[in-house]
């Protein structure tokens, strides 16, 4: 009778530990889990769709898996996400491309450590008031157009379109607007089209009838690479196993992203201001859940050919080893 006890007793434990060994989505334990560097880090991110992923990671228990905790830490801009991790108040964080690939050519040391989203058709227009007499590119010669942030993605994929129907940069004058403020920017006068994507795309078209007169990611721009995740060279260096434990698990969620709209769409309300409805309605980019120096280098290559850097940059040189993985 005793040993039947201890029988059951055993069987219970292990039950339990299975149990707790399954927690946060049922993924088992990563091999590394217990041996990182810092189990806790701090991730910086916009509430935008690009970035779902890591929302996708936390709900699904992917970092758990891996030993590893996430907190999200909402910022304003790449800029300013660069400044953060340097000072180490941030880990690791979402930038684009072009403020990466700035940065560099400046002499920043810092490592891309995983990619995030990349442009579709339909992610990033130029938009004009429904009557605007504004019909295609070649019409926004002497006007103003609004981008979220100058010298950086916006005003290259819309110099890339300028080109294309035989204008200059010069015959365009770009103003500086958040994205939620430019359709109310552009009603009242202040300028004649802006640069917008999702989901202020969907929404200046339903709530103010703004209309599209160009996909700012075609030709040279097409399937752009648009955003990633940013550790300084010394963190990454420093933490091969928590960066390993990272990009694995954002690698599991940006394949899920991928292959499941309707993941995307439930994590979005959770940390936007995207209500189910909406999310349910825009055009979403592409999740990459490899981060490809191929790729990459299309955008530092377009940089140096519209002038934003001096020097080419070869892409490889700015990801962190795949030796950390």
């Amino acid at each position: 009778m005793t040993r039947a006890l201890r029988c059951h007793a055993l069987v219970l434990g292990l039950a339990a530990a299975l149990a707790l060994s399954g927690c946060g989505g049922g993924q088992a334990p990563s091999p590394s889990a217990g041996a990182l560097e810092k189990a806790v880090i701090k991730v910086g991110t916009l509430p935008v769709p690009d970035a779902v992923a890591l929302y996708i990671a936390n709900a699904r228990g992917l970092f758990a898996a891996e030993g590893l905790t996430v907190e999200p830490v909402t910022i304003t801009g790449g800029a300013a996400a660069l400044q953060q991790i340097e000072s180490a108040a941030l880990d690791v964080s979402q930038t684009n491309y072009v403020s990466t690939f700035l940065a560099v050519s400046r002499g920043r040391k810092i490592k891309l450590v995983a990619d995030m989203y990349r442009a579709a058709p339909d992610t990033f227009t130029i938009m004009v008031q429904k009557n605007s007499p504004i019909r295609t590119v070649a019409d926004l010669k002497g006007k103003t157009l609004l981008v979220n942030n100058l010298g950086n993605i916006g005003t290259l994929a819309v110099t890339t379109q300028l080109k294309a129907a035989g204008l200059a940069k010069t015959d365009v004058t770009f103003a500086k607007t958040p994205f939620p403020e430019m359709g109310n920017a552009i009603t009242s006068g202040q300028a004649d089209a802006g640069w917008v994507t999702e989901p202020f795309i969907t929404a200046n078209s339903k709530a103010l009838s703004f209309r599209t007169i160009a996909d700012t990611m075609t030709g040279p721009t097409a399937d752009l690479p648009i955003a990633g995740w940013v550790a300084t060279e010394q963190w990454a260096r420093q933490n091969p196993k928590t960066l390993a434990a990272f990009r694995r698990a954002i690698s599991k969620a940006q394949q899920i992203a991928s292959g499941d709209r309707k993941a995307v769409e439930a994590a979005l309300p959770t940390y936007t201001k995207i209500d189910r409805t909406t999310a349910e309605a825009i055009t979403l980019g592409a999740y990459p859940s490899t981060l490809e120096a191929s790729r990459l280098q299309k955008v530092a290559d377009l940089m140096l050919e519209y002038d934003y850097i001096d020097a080419p940059i070869d892409v490889k040189s700015v990801m962190a080893s795949p030796d950390d993985r």
